[in-house]
């Protein structure tokens, strides 16, 4: 049984993990932008004045930024893995 020929398929799947990366940031900076924006707006419309709004307010913003960065933790340990696929790849088909 004849071995198939990987290194012919790596040109094809590396565009396509650019392109998928690409739609990832895209996606990312949208919603940035729209996080942004919801911000903006909770900081126009809290009351100042009232000891209770801003106490919800910062507890909503330490808890999300508790969850923004174990997903930026989570996006390195997927970027660091990827790039050792990427070496083992390289490893195995050679110059």
């Amino acid at each position: 049984m004849p071995q198939p020929d990987h290194a012919s398929a790596v040109p094809g799947v590396l565009a396509q993990m650019d392109r998928h990366a690409q739609r990832i940031r895209v996606a990312v900076i949208g919603a940035a932008m729209v996080e942004g924006l919801l911000l903006v707006v909770a900081l126009v419309k809290i009351d100042w004045r009232n000891d209770t709004q801003i106490l919800l307010f910062v507890f909503s913003v330490l808890g999300y930024t508790i969850i923004a960065l174990g997903l930026a933790a989570l996006g390195a340990h997927v970027s660091r893995v990827g790039a050792r696929v990427v070496a083992a790849m390289d490893r195995q088909l050679g110059p």
